[in-house]
């Protein structure tokens, strides 16, 4: 069996390879030369008796080395877009709006999210050349504003219908003719936008090459890094830990260890640091 996802043609084979004049003819040329006949998934599931069953614990998919989730489903920047989409589900259900219908479909669209995806920064060229935006940062801003504008309409929607105004969700609200937005229901509630960003740029930062966090050690003082990083864990984190020198990372430790209650101004501030540098390399 062949499985062949839709970017082979066009994409993967561009339309100047005649891949699209091989397909038009390749259906008559089988029927006319072989036994073979064509059929539909379902209709083959309506004819013929399973073998056996088929045991799949974890979900899996085509992409990336892992075959699993994290092309779309990989880091905080993905996390917080998924779950900001879909804590409008209950209003999207309700709306009679044809054209918000048809909106909520495409804002649902797993491309969104593997455009952010950060991997491609260490490991590979694919998600890089599938995508569109100059970073993941880029794609995660571009869809948090797209949702904001679409929560408005929503709610604005939901004026006319039967929903009470606590049910609506408190998501990324942009207050129009503004350069601040006022970011809510994310990982640290009440936050500016601009620190939203810098929280998308250490997803970014985490997933630098080596060279790059050479160049980032060189640009940037340690002690900017240990409040950027305060508080945080994860695997992502530990991965960039382990491309830093020894006596770099052992250095970072007694930094953080030192640290007693930052005042919100002063994290921001380093980590306004860092993003100026992340989108310097982009």
């Amino acid at each position: 069996n062949l499985f062949l996802d839709y970017e082979t043609f066009g994409e993967h084979q561009w339309a100047e390879t005649g891949i699209f004049d091989f397909m038009k003819k390749l259906p008559q040329q089988i029927l006319a030369r072989t036994k073979y006949k064509f059929d539909t998934p379902a209709g083959l599931a309506a004819r013929l008796q399973p073998v056996s069953a088929i045991l799949v614990p974890n979900t899996i998919s085509w992409a990336d080395e892992e075959r699993d989730l994290t092309a779309w489903l990989g880091n905080d920047m993905q996390d917080e877009a998924f779950e900001a989409l879909y804590k409008l589900l209950p209003l999207a259900q309700k709306t009679q709006n044809p054209e918000l219908q048809k909106k909520w479909l495409y804002l649902q669209t797993s491309d969104h999210f593997y455009y952010m995806c950060t991997k491609w920064f260490s490991d590979g060229t694919v998600h890089k050349y599938f995508n569109p935006y100059a970073s993941p940062y880029e794609a995660f801003i571009n869809y948090m504003n797209v949702l904001s504008d679409f929560t408005i309409r929503l709610q604005n929607d939901s004026q006319h219908s039967d929903t009470p105004p606590s049910e609506v969700p408190d998501l990324y609200i942009k207050k129009r003719k503004s350069t601040q937005t006022e970011v809510k229901n994310s990982p640290q509630a009440g936050l500016t936008a601009e620190t939203s960003s810098s929280i998308a740029d250490l997803e970014v930062l985490f997933s630098l090459s080596k060279p790059k966090v050479k160049q980032f050690i060189k640009n940037i003082d340690i002690q900017s890094l240990a409040y950027s990083i305060y508080g945080r864990s994860g695997a992502e984190l530990e991965k960039f830990r382990k491309k830093l020198p020894e006596s770099y990372n052992e250095e970072l430790t007694r930094i953080i260890s030192e640290i007693k209650r930052p005042r919100k101004s002063t994290i921001e501030h380093h980590k306004n640091k860092i993003s100026e540098f992340i989108r310097s390399l982009f």
